[in-house]
């Protein structure tokens, strides 16, 4: 398994219709990457313009010409629930602003991910929003200030240490 993070710029193409359509557009449209929808199979164009592919809500045939479409262009794509049609996997997933964690155990123990998901998401609350941008804010005026790599991740380091937001009972326990 390799993660990678897609940018706004992505061209997503999301097929299909039903529950699990509106879930995969809802999750997409979070991310802020470039969707284009369709109920029913996209033409040649449409296929063309995408770097990346979704089905969600697809009965077998459907998935399959999907997939076969998107392979045939060398287009990465995931039929959702069907992971034999799948190159890529969407993690579980908790983002907090511009953080972003996520959880993948490659499809094998769906509930594992949820546990360890549902577990993040109770020890990292919204305030990291803000923790993750007074950062970002901070190392673009050190790096405008002319400081180096090195020393602009010394003096983050040493925030991060100093603002203690990392000391918390969360920590795993061995039993």
């Amino acid at each position: 398994m390799m993660p990678l993070v897609f940018t706004g710029a992505t061209r997503v193409l999301l097929v299909g219709h039903g529950p699990a359509f509106a879930k995969r557009r809802a999750l997409l449209e979070a991310s802020g990457l470039a969707l284009t929808l369709h109920a029913a199979l996209p033409d040649d164009a449409a296929l063309d313009s995408a770097r990346l592919v979704f089905g969600a809500g697809l009965d077998e045939a459907e998935g399959e010409a999907l997939a076969a479409a998107a392979r045939a262009r060398r287009i990465p794509v995931n039929i959702e629930d069907v992971p034999h049609l799948c190159d890529v996997h969407v993690p579980a997933m908790i983002r907090r602003g511009d953080l972003l964690f996520t959880v993948s155990t490659a499809g094998g123990a769906p509930a594992m991910a949820a546990a360890l998901r549902a577990w993040l998401d109770q020890r990292f609350g919204p305030e990291w929003a803000d923790h993750l941008r007074s950062l970002a804010e901070e190392r673009q005026a050190l790096r405008a200030a002319g400081a180096t790599p090195p020393e602009v991740m010394r003096a983050l380091t040493a925030r991060i240490r100093d603002s203690a937001w990392l000391d918390c009972p969360c920590a795993a326990q061995k039993r």
